[in-house]
């Protein structure tokens, strides 16, 4: 299926789109994720020719969680903390498709110049960095500031099963409980800490981990991505109202490697996670509604995507030094 300019311009304007008066439907969330599966797939593509700057890590296979979990949020003020996983959260928070290829190539059109890539993403409220423990200090930080400014934003770190390896988890999960820190804990379950298996190297029960602090804890599975949506709403509307933190845990699978190359997972484990891909039963079932109208949406992203990589392949190279210029100015 090809599409002109003008239709997929006007299928696109609504990927990620706040909808002002309801709640995003089924259709919303699919564009959404799959403008996130596209956009990630083409980034595997471009590492593979040696045309990204640096390396890239993708959610494949989390897209529910990202747009489920934040799409519950106030996209306007709420501030996020992502790790090197960060694309589809990205994408979910701003929508900002051309900027972030730009900056995973290394362009001095993309978001932080084309000199931060993944790792150092800054885009007015969202954040990220490789340090995943410290994410958790950052954001706890920035709910207090928050807090103490009076503006009702919460922050909103998203972890990892390996995170939780990490002691300053703990320091900052004691912090929020007693400062009383508007902070949302989110925990990408998806069995792995890199290329560990969770049950190797957390002992106990990994959802649980903020109650001894006295932080409530909820779970959802990310099967269903109304259902993440639905968990992540209620967990908060609890940040936001009652100014206490919440420890969500989601559990999720990634289809990808931890990074590229890097999966020591069966043959047969791989099938299955990709049997029970969120997306593609989102899609299936979809298609029995309007089968036209899922094919506009998947070749939109598409259309999407390679509009976003002709136009950082036309931009410079990114520069350190351009970069100090444009803080220096500020």
């Amino acid at each position: 299926m090809q599409m002109n300019e003008s239709d997929a311009i006007a299928d696109v304007a609504q990927i990620c789109a706040s909808h002002p008066g309801r709640d995003p439907d089924r259709w919303d969330f699919f564009a959404a994720m799959q403008l996130i599966r596209t956009l990630e797939e083409r980034l595997l593509e471009l590492f593979g020719k040696g045309l990204l700057s640096g390396t890239t890590h993708t959610s494949i296979g989390q897209e529910a969680s990202a747009v489920g979990v934040i799409w519950a949020l106030d996209r306007a003020r709420d501030i996020v903390f992502s790790s090197h996983r960060c694309h589809g959260h990205y994408l979910a928070l701003r929508d900002a498709v051309e900027p972030l290829v730009a900056e995973v190539l290394g362009r001095v059109s993309g978001t932080c110049g084309g000199v931060g890539g993944s790792q150092h993403l800054c885009d007015a409220n969202f954040y990220t960095s490789g340090v995943q423990g410290g994410i958790a200090a950052a954001a706890t930080g920035a709910a207090l500031a928050e807090k103490s400014k009076g503006t009702g934003a919460i922050a909103v770190p998203f972890l990892g099963d390996g995170t939780l390896g990490q002691g300053v988890v703990y320091e900052v999960l004691n912090m929020a409980a007693l400062w009383r820190a508007p902070v949302l804990f989110v925990v990408e379950l998806n069995g792995w800490a890199q290329t560990t298996p969770t049950h190797a190297a957390a002992a106990g029960d990994v959802r649980a981990r903020a109650r001894p602090f006295g932080v409530e804890c909820r779970s959802v599975r990310a099967d269903d991505v109304l259902e993440v949506h639905t968990a992540a709403k209620e967990a908060v509307r609890i940040v936001r109202e009652e100014a206490r933190p919440v420890f969500l845990s989601v559990d999720t699978h990634r289809l990808g490697p931890h990074s590229k190359g890097d999966d020591t997972r069966s043959p047969d484990e791989l099938k299955m996670l990709r049997e029970a891909d969120p997306l593609a039963r989102l899609r299936a079932a979809l298609v029995q509604e309007d089968e036209g109208r899922v094919a506009t949406l998947v070749e939109a992203a598409r259309y999407r995507v390679e509009r976003a990589v002709e136009a950082a392949a036309a931009s410079p190279t990114g520069r350190l030094q351009d970069l100090l210029d444009r803080v220096a100015d500020v």
